[in-house]
């Protein structure tokens, strides 16, 4: 790890239309929340890595820097991505309200 990995909020949709980040809401705690849509179905994983790999592309850093820190069974979860903060605040900040 060369970089403190930065925590993201998703909330993620399953067996969507499509793979997309559709946008960013404020959670209950006011707290941004990035919502993320998959077509992967929440089976054994899948679901958690096709939101790594769709978020990783997003941001333009290799799939590996980014993984699943909790919410392994929710829809709800934290990602831990390795990059710099301000990258990802320019990120959210530029994403629609969903």
């Amino acid at each position: 790890m060369s970089e403190k990995p930065v925590v993201i909020a998703v909330h993620v949709t399953p067996r969507s239309g499509r793979d997309e980040v559709s946008g960013v809401r404020a959670d209950a705690a006011g707290a941004d929340e990035v919502c993320v849509r998959v077509t992967a179905p929440p089976d054994g994983g899948k679901a958690n890595k096709a939101v790594c790999k769709l978020v990783a592309d997003a941001l333009s850093v290799p799939k590996s820097r980014v993984e699943v820190a909790s919410g392994h069974t929710a829809r709800r979860k934290r990602l831990a991505v390795e990059t710099d903060a301000a990258s990802i605040e320019a990120w959210i900040a530029g994403l629609p309200v969903c």
